[in-house]
């Protein structure tokens, strides 16, 4: 099976359907009446799609070892319903589902009993649905599947965008959006009512968990509330410390100074960036658990998280930038356990220590800092990340004889020749391509 944009995209559609169906047909069976399970007003459960294309994506290499597939996947997809709840009780300050009730949950946001389920269809996904599910489509046309593909993004896209603004009451700002939505939800359940209010009702339908709550005041009189600026800062600061971190590790356990960056400009580690911006978005609200259970969590987070990094790197540049194998207890290569108690290790450290003192150095540098500045900060690393993304597709098609197609290829040859390559990304390795 070869893994690309139209591929995935089928995947991520036929999932998010077959994700709604699956939730409507048991809410509707115990709720004695119709209940539209999506986010969205149209037929679609984007969580089961996106974690379908993750698990595609991300554990494909362990098709050859089911039970460490199936855990994969249920720690994988169990980590997706954690952090999609998460997010969609700060979005809207309500949680849209409560396995409080269940026994082995974790603040009501998961259960072990979903997370075995979870497993159970991960590995069904990945050993046999996905393949089955793209012979299928190759026996549709190209012509005819690629826009089919291109017209049903186009319509999620638009719908779950459109669902999110009604939600926040923005509607009146986005009419064309509202009309879209509008259309999609009376295909969807018939009801012709006042959009909004239809959305308003369903998810109390839906998630009579979040029918049942008042909106928490999450951002209300919240003295520590961080905006998407802050984290902007955050995750470069993030970077970079991560960077030096890697460095001298790599200069006390290895005796050689190394490139550890993930951009071809200046000494920044997107993958510390992000996980940094991520544990602090998700885990605020966990920062005065005990030491153990921060521990707990930033193993299985850090490790899953290392792994989809990953493999979708050697996905989208056809190379690995860090190989374990030599390691014990490692996974494919990709993580290890050692590794894994590191990123338990730095979640206490961060939760205990950085995130306040993060707190306390925002207020400074919302003083301080003027927005043109944040403004010139975001420019940049999209740069800096636009222009690595290109060098290092460009490096892999380089590396593969294929000569340069078009003035940017020329461009990058020059600029980012192998020798410079191969400085940034010293661990870098390429991956042979079966077939």
């Amino acid at each position: 099976m070869t893994l690309n944009f139209y591929t995935l995209s089928v995947i991520y559609l036929v999932y998010s359907f077959l994700g709604w169906v699956a939730e409507t047909v048991v809410a509707t069976i115990r709720g004695g009446r119709f209940a539209n399970r999506g986010a969205a007003a149209g037929p679609f459960c984007f969580i089961y799609g996106t974690t379908g294309v993750l698990l595609a994506v991300s554990f494909g290499d362990l098709r050859t070892e089911p039970v460490y597939l199936f855990f994969a996947c249920m720690m994988a997809a169990t980590v997706m319903e954690w952090i999609t709840a998460k997010l969609l009780e700060r979005l809207h300050r309500r949680k849209w589902w409560d396995y409080s009730g269940k026994k082995f949950n974790l603040n009501g946001y998961v259960c072990l009993q979903y997370s075995l389920l979870w497993g159970a269809l991960g590995t069904a996904s990945v050993l046999w649905g996905n393949n089955v599910l793209l012979r299928l489509c190759a026996h549709i046309p190209v012509w005819l599947l690629r826009p089919a593909v291109w017209v049903s993004l186009t319509v999620a896209v638009l719908d779950q965008i459109g669902s999110a603004v009604l939600v926040q009451q923005y509607a009146a700002r986005h009419p064309m959006l509202e009309q879209l939505n509008q259309r999609l939800g009376e295909r969807s359940d018939t009801l012709r009512r006042r959009i909004a209010l239809y959305i308003e009702k369903r998810i109390q339908y839906a998630y009579p968990a979040a029918a049942r709550q008042e909106q928490t005041a999450l951002r209300k009189g919240e003295k520590n509330f961080l905006s998407v600026s802050d984290l902007l800062w955050l995750f470069v600061i993030g970077a970079f410390l991560g960077d030096m971190v890697e460095t001298v590790f790599c200069r006390v356990t290895a005796g050689v100074w190394m490139s550890r960056s993930s951009l071809v400009w200046g000494p920044f580690s997107v993958v510390w960036g992000l996980a940094l911006v991520l544990a602090t978005v998700l885990l605020r609200q966990e920062k005065d658990r005990s030491d153990r259970y921060l521990f707990a969590f930033g193993t299985v987070m850090g490790g899953v998280y290392e792994y989809v990094c990953s493999a979708v790197t050697e996905l989208l540049f056809g190379t690995v930038f860090w190989d374990y194998s030599k390691f014990k207890f490692n996974l494919g290569g990709r993580i290890n356990l050692l590794y894994c108690f590191f990123w338990g290790i730095a979640a206490v450290v961060w939760m205990r220590y950085g995130y306040p003192l993060v707190l306390r150095g925002m207020k400074k540098v919302r003083s301080r800092v003027r927005p043109w500045m944040t403004v010139l900060l975001a420019v940049f690393m999209a740069v800096n990340m636009l222009t690595s993304a290109l060098a290092l597709a460009r490096y892999d098609a380089r590396t593969s004889g294929e000569a340069p197609k078009s003035s940017i290829d020329m461009l990058l040859d020059a600029h980012f020749d192998d020798a410079r390559m191969e400085r940034i990304y010293p661990n870098a390795k390429k991956v042979t391509k079966a077939g």
